[in-house]
């Protein structure tokens, strides 16, 4: 398994090759590539690389898959025995990213293929 821990947004976030993840919104549009550079630690095959604080030659490219609003969050303020009371809600802007490689020191790291076994021991059964 493969997977590196980034920081975008003001945030750090563990990552693998293969899925999407929805972090603070980039001002990119949809089905263009982004590199981050921001990367603190990238583990493959049980070797793990440690920033301090970034990794040298270690990057994440992805793709931007769209971008969207999160959920609502509502905020309800209320002094009780004063009838002051404040109901606002508050939608985030976010980016939903698609991570489709790590590289670490020219070497590429992508997401294995799913491995889908049609024996005819299976299909005898159903």
């Amino acid at each position: 398994m493969t997977y590196a821990i980034i920081e975008t947004g003001g945030k750090q976030l563990k990552v693998e090759p293969g899925r999407f993840y929805d972090i603070e919104l980039l001002h990119i549009e949809a089905e263009e590539k982004v590199t981050i550079d921001s990367v603190l630690l990238v583990q493959h095959n049980g070797e793990v690389t440690i920033g301090q604080p970034l990794v040298a030659g270690a990057t994440v490219e992805g793709t931007v898959v769209r971008n969207l609003r999160g959920r609502k969050v509502l905020v309800y303020k209320m002094k009780p025995k004063k009838k002051t009371r404040k109901k606002r809600g508050h939608r985030q802007e976010i980016t939903r990213l698609m991570i489709d490689s790590i590289t670490l020191n020219g070497t590429v790291f992508t997401a294995e293929p799913a491995v889908i076994d049609n024996s005819p021991a299976e299909a005898a059964t159903e």
